[in-house]
């Protein structure tokens, strides 16, 4: 706003005013204009002075309302519109912008009835273009198309222009429809992503599920080598088991072989020690008994009583009759002669 600066001495007849670079001040006086500028600086009396301030700087104006869609649908658009004063003298003579020559505030609110045009026109612009397309198909074009609508119409639009009003920016932030619809919009999305989710879900337990079993099968598999390499082992063990035991009964076998065979030498040993002292005895007594077959029977007789001597216990006293021992002596007398002679003879 402009700066006023009253002097005590002076202030009944001359004020002095300063207003900004971004700011169009008109001073009329008698009903005539008299100044007329941006930042103007200058002394003035205020008995028979108005002055209007009319700002030259971008003004940013949001705006929040709702319209209808064709389908009867509440759709929320929520933006904001950038405007600026391009003729201030033209819209201090629509709207009053007058000052206080004392305070230098404005009497009126001009700029709150600038921004009810506009955002009274981006409204009818907004709802003109929305209540020919359904809720979908508003959703679907975006914040982008009704900025575009709201844009163009603004700058098109000739009560601005007479105003002298021109337009900077158009910028939308929302195209929204009521909550619960949003939600009930909003469901299927919701549970396609719900059934990706559950999908995922799915997939993941069934992959955890395929590798459990693939590890189960690994294990199964590990048992089962492992089995069947125990049965092997087994086999083996048995088999070395048995050979082991083939070969020591073998071993033994040969043992027997070799102790009968020892044994049945020894015997044969013995047996022919044996056939050979049988035939020495044989031999001895066929030869005693062809000598004793040559011999007179007083001989026998002789060699009958010495062998009878030798066998009989120890005799004390022999008693020989003339009777007995006579006819002994003729029989030894008597092969004792011949003997002789045929000793002789020979």
């Amino acid at each position: 706003m402009a700066e006023i600066r009253r002097i005590p001495i002076l202030s009944a007849f001359w004020r002095h005013l300063r207003a900004e670079p971004t700011a169009h001040v008109i001073l009329w006086r008698n009903g005539r204009r008299r100044a007329s500028g941006p930042g103007l600086a200058f002394w003035f009396r205020p008995l028979g002075a108005s002055i209007a301030e009319v700002p030259l700087d971008d003004r940013e104006q949001a705006f929040v309302f709702r319209v209808r869609s064709a389908d009867f649908q509440e759709i929320v658009v929520n933006g904001a519109v950038t405007w600026r004063v391009t003729e201030p003298e033209l819209v201090a003579s629509r709207i009053d912008f007058s000052i206080d020559t004392v305070k230098g505030s404005y009497h009126k609110d001009p700029l709150d009835r600038v921004a009810a045009v506009v955002t009274g026109l981006a409204q009818q612009l907004a709802a003109s273009f929305l209540v020919h397309a359904p809720l979908r198909e508003a959703l679907d074009s975006g914040s982008d198309g009704v900025r575009r609508v709201i844009h163009d119409g603004l700058v098109a639009d000739p009560t601005l222009g007479e105003l002298g009003i021109a337009i900077v920016a158009t910028s939308v932030a929302q195209v929204a429809p009521a909550p619960e619809v949003e939600k009930a919009l909003q469901m299927p999305t919701r549970e396609r992503i719900q059934q990706s989710a559950d999908q995922a879900t799915f997939e993941r337990r069934a992959l955890a599920v395929e590798k459990e079993r693939a590890i189960q099968e690994n294990e199964l598999q590990n048992q089962i080598e492992l089995a069947r390499r125990e049965e092997t082992l087994i086999a083996q063990r048995g088999q070395n088991e048995r050979k082991r035991a083939t070969e020591a009964a073998e071993s033994r076998r040969i043992e027997a072989e070799g102790a009968a065979g020892v044994v049945r030498l020894d015997a044969e040993a013995q047996a022919e020690k044996v056939r050979l002292l049988e035939e020495a005895k044989v031999g001895g007594e066929r030869a005693r008994m062809d000598i004793y077959r040559d011999l007179p029977p007083e001989a026998l007789l002789g060699l009958a009583a010495r062998e009878l001597a030798g066998n009989l216990p120890a005799i004390e006293h022999l008693s020989l009759s003339p009777d007995i021992l006579g006819p002994l002596v003729q029989r030894a007398l008597g092969a004792g002669a011949r003997r002789l002679e045929e000793g002789g003879a020979k």
